[in-house]
């Protein structure tokens, strides 16, 4: 089901962040036939997953030697497909009232959401990059002659790339454009790069065979092109000397700036944008909201995805006696016990099949 304008909605447990934490974290809730809502500012789920890296590989999902990050994404997809999840995407939520058992969300668009438990699985934040200083830059991040994530290698086919940044996400993609791009130059205000050494030796063996040109020590200086379209990228060094590059194609890579939005003004007791719970159940200092993946912190925390996932089976199994307070859950394996032929209606259920909605719908 889709539509336009805000709706009201109920489930037993809303999730705020449809990443992978968000998307697994539905699945366990809907074996132990929790119903849910999925809830996210993005116009599309898959958090950081889909945004930023959807064809670079991740090597630490279990049973994946490497899948691709939006592969991944489809594959959670199709995980709850059989439970039916609605979606509210594109939207941000920004009320919470109520308490265990009985909480109201309200969200940027005018939506309702009534729910007994609540997951935050926002990671850390609503994200966008943090973009350089440059003079008419935003003519040029409307055409695509600038752009901050790499959503398909092959949109860079036989392009002349400027690749600024001397972290992992920089030195990574300069290695894998290097076999697309008709040339890529790597600038760097420092001569040293901060990537993992492997990556490292891969760079400097791609910089002797000329696929790769380091500029260091040089910073960004300008965009020259006209309507937006880029022709040329000057730099210079640390005396001011300036170096002009014909390239149509700049990717910045300075990092992410992260806020929780909202959420920070929720008595959840939130430092540097990570949310503290408890270890043994996720909870969060709000009796009944629960916290997973990259947004929550507790001695130990490993910022992994298979955490995450963890954290969100652990989270279901704390909110089932919330949601059904007078019935024992009897922990049963997937093996043994299936996938449940769908979860339970009543006044909790609130809407029957998938609503997804991006922003502007």
């Amino acid at each position: 089901m889709s539509g336009t304008g805000h709706h009201s909605i109920g489930a037993d447990v809303a999730i705020i962040g449809a990443g992978p934490a968000g998307l697994f974290a539905a699945f366990e809730c809907s074996m132990l036939r929790l119903s849910c809502v999925l809830v996210d500012s993005l116009g599309e789920t898959g958090g950081q997953c889909a945004a930023l890296y959807p064809e670079k590989p991740i090597y630490d999902i279990p049973a994946h030697p490497a899948i691709e990050g939006g592969a991944l994404v489809a594959a959670l997809e199709a995980q709850i497909a059989p439970f039916s999840v609605p979606r509210l995407l594109g939207r941000r939520v920004e009320r919470l009232e109520g308490q265990a058992g009985d909480f109201t969300l309200g969200t940027d668009r005018g939506d309702v959401i009534r729910a007994k438990a609540v997951v935050i699985a926002a990671g850390a934040g609503a994200f966008g990059p943090n973009r350089p200083p440059l003079d008419g830059l935003d003519a040029f991040e409307a055409t695509g002659s600038v752009q901050y994530y790499v959503r398909r290698r092959e949109d860079f086919r036989g392009r002349r790339i400027v690749i600024a940044g001397g972290g992992d996400s920089a030195v990574d993609w300069a290695l894998s454009l290097k076999d697309i791009a008709e040339r890529i130059w790597l600038v760097h205000r420092r001569d040293r790069f901060r990537a993992a050494p492997e990556s490292l030796a891969q760079l400097e063996a791609a910089a002797a065979e000329g696929r790769i040109e380091k500029v260091v020590p040089f910073q960004l200086h300008g965009l020259h092109g006209t309507s937006g379209t880029l022709e040329a990228v000057s730099v210079a060094d640390l005396d001011g000397k300036v170096r002009q590059i014909d390239a149509d194609r700049l990717l910045p890579f300075f990092g992410l700036s992260t806020d929780l939005g909202p959420l920070a003004a929720w008595p959840l007791n939130a430092e540097r944008h990570h949310i503290p719970v408890a270890q043994a159940t996720c909870e969060t200092a709000i009796a009944g909201v629960f916290a997973i993946g990259d947004v929550a912190t507790y001695p130990g925390k490993l910022k992994l995805i298979l955490q995450g996932f963890s954290e969100g089976a652990m989270a279901a199994h704390a909110i089932h006696p919330i949601v059904h307070p007078d019935t024992a859950l009897h922990f049963e394996y997937s093996t043994s016990k299936g996938v449940p032929g769908g979860v339970p209606g009543g006044a909790s259920s609130g809407v029957a099949g998938t609503l997804v909605e991006a922003a502007g719908a």
